[in-house]
């Protein structure tokens, strides 16, 4: 959670993102107690409500949990639940449009894998 907020996006889907990006590395573990919405708002100079709304939107895709009286936990499979989803919004976001734009250059399948293992090997340009 030493991340900082930017103008980009809401504050409250960053929190989000946040929460998510300390789960993918482990930052914050499975079972474990999440930052309180308090904790969040101090940290960010924000508004506990913005902070809440974030936590919320992981409470209703399942990646936190609420323990009456104690705080949020991180709910077991989350860290798998957001790779899914993560995944799925990458090939919707990327993968669709690249071979969209691909094909409408002419590119063959053979033609893009070559391109994306030149990328890999740090190349410069396609040739």
């Amino acid at each position: 959670m030493n991340e900082i907020l930017t103008q980009e996006k809401s504050i409250y889907i960053q929190i989000k993102e946040m929460i998510e990006n300390d789960i993918l590395r482990d930052i914050l573990l499975e079972e474990e107690r999440a930052p309180s919405t308090n904790e969040l708002a101090k940290l960010y100079a924000i508004n506990p409500a913005t902070a809440a709304k974030g936590v919320n939107l992981l409470v209703d895709e399942g990646i936190l949990y609420k323990k009456r009286g104690i705080g949020m936990f991180v709910t077991a499979g989350a860290k798998r639940k957001i790779m899914e989803k993560r995944k799925q919004n990458f090939y919707n976001d990327y993968v669709k449009s690249l071979l969209a734009e691909a094909a409408s250059l002419g590119i063959t399948k053979n033609e893009l894998i070559d391109m994306i293992r030149n990328a890999q090997m740090g190349g410069k340009n396609y040739e």
